[in-house]
């Protein structure tokens, strides 16, 4: 799967939440100041280019929607920091967070448990 670009990402998470929508909704989605039409547009082709985004057609508009998964994509992305920054290896990069305390205890607690009850 491709790694999508900044605005890229910033757009299909938009796609994500509104599980549809038309290029002005996207733009209303998108923290000041906002982009222009045409910037959104194409960015959003550009998706659709790489697999990312389908559409519906109504007229002379369309409706775009997720092809891939925001978990689906969230695996990918995660696997390729774990390999890129910490070896592969989970426990380093959760030591990293800890460290940088960036993670409470309470939080790595909560970890410990989801990890136990996955082995159950």
């Amino acid at each position: 799967m491709q790694k999508l670009a900044k605005r890229e990402e910033e757009i299909m998470q938009i796609l994500w939440k509104l599980e549809k929508a038309f290029i002005k909704e996207v733009i209303e989605e998108m923290p000041e100041p906002k982009p222009h039409y045409n910037t959104v547009s194409t960015i959003v082709r550009i998706l659709s280019d790489k697999g990312f985004v389908g559409h519906n057609t109504f007229g002379n508009t369309h409706q775009y929607f997720p092809l891939i998964q925001k978990n689906n994509y969230q695996k990918e992305a995660v696997t390729d920091i774990l390999k890129k920054y910490f070896d592969n290896s989970y426990s380093k990069m959760v030591a990293h967070f800890a460290k940088e305390e960036n993670i409470s205890e309470n939080e790595l607690t909560e970890i410990i448990d989801m990890i136990k009850k996955k082995d159950q």
